[in-house]
């Protein structure tokens, strides 16, 4: 028997995982699947241009790699909190603030 790979994930130059030959990268069907509840064919749905196979790819990918791709989204999340606490308050949300709309 004669083992066959197909992996469709491809490593940039930062060793991030990307879906082969997309713009998508793993880490963003991985959060697809797990922010938003959605299946494969729900993110299928959302994005048609994914093939269904590398779909599976990319979540098996993820489940094989899941403490280092956690801690990235763990990180990515740290850093969105961090940036929008030094923005402060928007001024839309201000003037939304002093009219009493919020």
């Amino acid at each position: 028997m004669t083992a066959v790979l197909t992996s469709h994930i491809v490593l940039d130059d930062r060793s991030r995982p990307w879906i082969e030959g997309t713009n998508t990268k793993v880490i963003e069907v991985a959060l697809d699947h797990l922010a938003h509840g959605l299946s494969p064919e729900e993110i299928h749905k959302h994005h048609p241009d994914l093939p269904l196979a590398k779909i599976y790819a990319a979540l098996a990918y993820y489940y094989d790699h899941q403490a280092e791709l956690d801690a990235e989204i763990e990180r990515q999340v740290k850093n969105v909190a961090t940036m929008r606490a030094a923005a402060g308050e928007s001024p839309f949300v201000k003037r939304m603030r002093l009219a009493g709309k919020i």
